[in-house]
């Protein structure tokens, strides 16, 4: 572990019930490992997110549940891996037989929200308002009061408060920080409280104002618009945490800041900092991610490590923080409380951090990484070669044996969840949604009129009926 400071007293006694702290889990959409202005991005700059870096647990090594986003949300909420939950891929709807963070928070007494990107109700296509009746919605997961896109969105967006369609102005990343900030302020007084911010930045199509393009005119216009919705969204991070502290509340706050995978391929240097592959890929440019924790009143000074850590980890170390009872979550869990990292201690890893994520496996050790698809295996040192260009399959065969028989014993137990026998019934639950476009749901019918007017969303709906009718020519 690398530190930013001498050591010091770093963290003090759990909080006693009256004072569980305030919990904001913030993710960004698409944003790779290297796009920070901490890590020397060539043009991205990060003051907001840096500053809070400089006085938190900043991880070098934290990754996504997957590298795409549905299966990471379900990881976030689970704290299991997501094929586990029924998420295999993105669009797929998350099983209601889990036990999400959510609903255990607010057995705990916690005020739970939920605001911007959902993507975990079987919806696919741009983001649009997550109905009232919809079976999946966040409602039906833990959060009492929800601000919702089904997926992404973008500049002046479209978004569904518990169902109500709300028309928005202005970048979609600080809507949706305001609009966790009013209903933080609004219930902090009271009770802790408990919300989750999912950014639909810098996912694409990237929509960002002239003025967040300003500072990338020398670049392509797809890199402006990203850059522009990067430099948006570290701003909003900026009305976080001041806000916070207005409402006095910040010192017993834990902000924990993550992206949902690594960035996309095609936009400007420096995306992924110099790691191998890219969103979709199991290669460190796909799974790794930034990863910040600030609390002040327990984090005292900013320290840097490079302990292998990811989403599946958040509800396991929440639990800890909190006091949930071991029944709030349903096992077998694949993350692990970071507890002891909070206070400053050394950690290890209990088992790896293990990845099933379309028909590819990955376990991640404290230095060795293995990775499987179609029956070949790979092997690679992180320490040292984080960028992947030496596989070590057959010079480390110990290693790779001892990782091998770790994947096959923990792909049995994900193969045993995905039939349902965590579950109290042993099976899957029949209720479950199909994986749909929203434009194909006859839930959306009385809407599509409206949708077609709107660029975000008619443009996407003339392409994809182009594209049908294309396909249906060739098969005539």
């Amino acid at each position: 572990m690398k530190a930013l400071f001498p050591a010091l007293a770093l963290f003090t006694a759990i909080a006693s019930s009256a004072e569980k702290p305030h919990i904001v889990l913030v993710m960004a959409d698409d944003q790779g490992w290297g796009q920070m202005g901490y890590y020397g991005h060539p043009d991205i700059k990060t003051p907001n997110l840096d500053e809070m870096a400089a006085k938190s647990l900043r991880f070098d090594r934290f990754y996504a549940g997957a590298s795409t986003c549905s299966p990471t949300r379900a990881t976030v909420l689970t704290g299991r891996s997501n094929d586990r939950t029924g998420v295999y891929q993105h669009g797929y709807p998350l099983r209601l037989q889990e036990k999400t963070i959510a609903q255990a928070l607010q057995e705990a007494g916690y005020a739970t929200g939920h605001f911007g990107k959902w993507h975990l109700n079987g919806l696919r296509g741009p983001g649009v308002p997550v109905l009232k009746d919809d079976t999946h919605s966040p409602g039906a997961f833990g959060f009492e009061h929800w601000l919702t896109a089904s997926n992404f969105f973008d500049l002046n967006p479209l978004l569904g408060r518990m169902g109500e369609f709300e028309d928005f102005t202005g970048d979609s990343s600080e809507i949706a920080v305001a609009e966790a900030l009013k209903f933080i302020g609004g219930k902090s007084k009271e009770q802790p409280t408990f919300t989750v911010i999912w950014y639909g930045t810098p996912h694409d199509p990237m929509i960002a104002s002239d003025e967040d393009r300003a500072p990338f005119a020398h670049l392509d216009e797809r890199a402006q618009h990203q850059y522009g919705e990067i430099l948006a969204m570290d701003r909003s991070i900026g009305n976080l945490r001041s806000t916070l502290r207005e409402l006095g509340i910040a010192g017993n706050t834990l902000i924990w800041y993550c992206s949902d995978n690594g960035g996309l391929a095609n936009v400007g240097e420096g995306t992924m900092g110099g790691l191998r592959g890219s969103k979709s890929t199991m290669y460190e440019g796909g799974l790794r991610v930034p990863g910040i924790i600030e609390w002040p009143a327990r984090i005292r000074e900013g320290r840097i490590t490079d302990f292998p850590a990811g989403t599946v980890d958040i509800f396991p170390t929440v639990a800890e923080i909190v006091g949930l009872p071991d029944e709030a979550r349903l096992l077998p869990q694949d993350g692990m409380s970071l507890l002891p990292l909070l206070r400053g201690e050394t950690m290890q890893r209990d088992r790896p951090l293990p990845f099933r994520h379309d028909g590819r496996g990955v376990l991640i050790g404290e230095r060795y990484k293995l990775m499987t698809a179609k029956g070949k295996f790979e092997l690679y040192d992180l320490i040292e070669d984080s960028a992947e260009t030496t596989d070590l399959i057959e010079m480390q065969p110990e290693i790779a044996a001892s990782m091998k028989a770790q994947w096959s014993e923990w792909n049995a137990s994900v193969e045993a969840s995905d039939a349902g026998k965590d579950y109290p019934e042993g099976t899957v639950a029949p209720n479950q949604p199909g994986r749909r476009f929203w434009d194909e749901d006859s839930a959306y019918e009385p809407y599509l009129d409206e949708f077609k007017t709107r660029p975000e969303y008619g443009d996407w709906m003339k392409r994809k009926s182009r594209a049908k009718a294309k396909t249906k020519g060739k098969q005539g």
